[in-house]
């Protein structure tokens, strides 16, 4: 292989600064040492140093990008061994601000591992505010929320038959929801994509119920000319209009049949305006109810749930605190951390990301400022964490925490160190296991299932428009591990995929 001139000169007036300057500062070495964990700060200067370009991306991958009209200046590449001082593979625009799209959960996740430990849970408390008679609370049942992430119906349920354990069937006050743990902030669910009905468009809150989400079941009878809508979970006090039904007319082509159904609900109704193909047979519509407040549909899960265990309710659901004097009924605790970061990371919970990251910044950062969580402490939070391990990450644009966004932005270079760093730390294997499995599971389960490098690592994905991005780590063929990551921001990022698996198979091979 033939290199140019160039290519030689500037190797060796690198190799000659470093020396003379070495040896006149003692730490220069360490300062600018490449495969140094600890130490990133200078990573940035050494990726676009001369010589950098030794560490291009493999012929395989230079050629899929190239058929893909991907130019070289759209991508950032990071190869390099998971182990302390290992070879480096590839560095392209290493220190180059990317958007990540979904892979910045990587971050958030192995943040919160590292900062609230493999043992953390949630706790969503209850209490009561009055005196109890028999069954009967003649005052108000408070709902203290702590930022549960995985709030789902059935721990509701299980949560609900514990305060129906303490004797309280009828409740003759309110129930009041405390969502002080995170700061209160104007949220529009259409301001990223303009669909508010999609569930991860669902903003975070400090007593986020079953992801404030509805699975909206079609079920059509032919007989009856009609359509069910089973809604799950249940609304007390709101009303289903179906859609009609479609003998002979529509189609069932792949996600079409929602734009036919025409969805048009309120607060206090799911509605639907066209028509079902009956040819679809049973499906699935899951919908956030956008219009709804997140007091209106905690009001209608809990009144339907509290009525099917016995209870009786007749008052309002309102915000507020929990007051003095109030005394603990029940606690709910949620999942250890570890399998929370697994439905983030395999499945991509953009909703779940957020809690993360504001429950990060109500333990780490909230207890210091007495103030409620907000996504500015969280990003502070991470931005310390990452410097006291010494990744410098000067264009880091965390946001929300999730990568649902388009002003997120991270360099290779500090996404491989930092799956670098957490390779050798202790919560390393509840991290990788969190990664969906390339070839079997999460949203990696239909990529490379044919080739070797299938069932042999664990890889984070993400996707925007104009954004393609993977990231984790490969078990290669030779045994050993090596961190990969591979931003696409371009116009035809969608056509990337396949530079992107060829790497993975590239790196398993070599």
């Amino acid at each position: 292989m033939r290199f140019p001139s160039s290519f030689f000169s500037s190797r060796v007036l690198f190799r000659f600064l470093f020396r003379f300057l070495s040896r006149f500062h003692p730490r220069f070495h360490s300062l600018f040492c490449l495969n140094c964990l600890g130490v990133s700060i200078a990573l940035p200067l050494l990726l676009a140093a001369p010589g950098a370009g030794a560490q291009q991306p493999p012929p395989v991958v230079a050629e899929a990008l190239q058929k893909a009209g991907i130019p070289k200046d759209a991508v950032g590449i990071y190869v390099q061994e998971a182990a302390p001082k290992g070879k480096m593979l590839v560095a392209l625009n290493a220190s180059a601000g990317l958007n990540p799209a979904s892979v910045m959960k990587l971050i958030t996740t192995d943040a919160a591992l590292e900062l609230l430990g493999p043992g953390f849970n949630w706790k969503t408390k209850a209490y009561a505010d009055g005196a109890q008679n028999g069954d009967v609370l003649n005052g108000d049942l408070i709902f203290k929320g702590g930022g549960d992430p995985k709030l789902v119906i059935e721990n509701f349920w299980l949560f609900l038959r514990q305060i129906r354990a303490r004797g309280i069937r009828d409740i003759r006050g309110n129930v009041v929801l405390d969502r002080g743990m995170f700061a209160p902030a104007f949220y529009d669910a259409a301001q990223f994509d303009g669909d508010p009905r999609k569930p991860y468009n669902v903003g975070p809150d400090a007593l986020l119920l079953n992801y404030k989400t509805l699975a909206v079941r079609f079920m059509p009878d032919s007989a009856s000319g009609t359509v069910n809508v089973m809604l799950d979970p249940p609304l007390a006090d709101v009303a289903v209009r179906p859609p009609a039904l479609g003998l002979g007319t529509g189609t069932c082509d792949g996600e079409n049949w929602r734009d036919q159904v025409q969805e048009a609900s309120d607060e206090k109704t799911i509605a639907f305006n066209g028509i079902f193909p009956a040819a679809c047979g049973e499906k699935v519509w899951y919908l956030h109810p956008y219009r709804m407040t997140g007091n209106e549909y905690f009001a209608a899960v809990f009144r339907q749930m509290w009525r099917d265990l016995g209870g009786k309710f007749d008052g309002k659901v309102v915000s507020g605190t929990v007051p003095d004097g109030a005394r603990q009924v029940g606690e709910w605790q949620s999942a250890t951390l570890p399998e929370v970061i697994r439905d983030i990371n395999k499945y991509s919970n953009n909703v779940m990301a957020r809690q993360v990251l504001l429950t990060l910044a109500a333990t780490i950062a909230a207890p210091e400022s007495n103030a409620p969580a907000d996504t500015a402490a969280g990003a502070r939070v991470i931005q310390d964490w990452l410097g006291g391990k010494g990744i410098a990450a000067p264009e880091l644009v965390v946001d929300n925490g999730a990568g649902l966004s388009r002003i997120g932005r991270v360099a290779p270079a500090t996404l491989g160190q930092l799956l670098l760093s957490a390779f050798q730390s202790a919560t390393m294997p509840e991290l990788l296991s969190s990664m969906p499995l390339v070839g079997v599971d999460g949203t990696m389960r239909k990529r490379l299932k044919d080739r070797e490098v299938s069932g042999q690592a664990h890889v984070k994905t993400g996707s925007l428009n104009n954004v393609r991005a993977i990231a984790g780590y490969v078990l290669a063929s030779s045994g050993k591990y090596y961190v990969v990551v591979f931003l696409i921001n371009h116009p035809n990022a969608v056509f990337g995929q396949k530079a992107q698996d060829a790497l993975l198979q590239w790196v398993y091979e070599h």
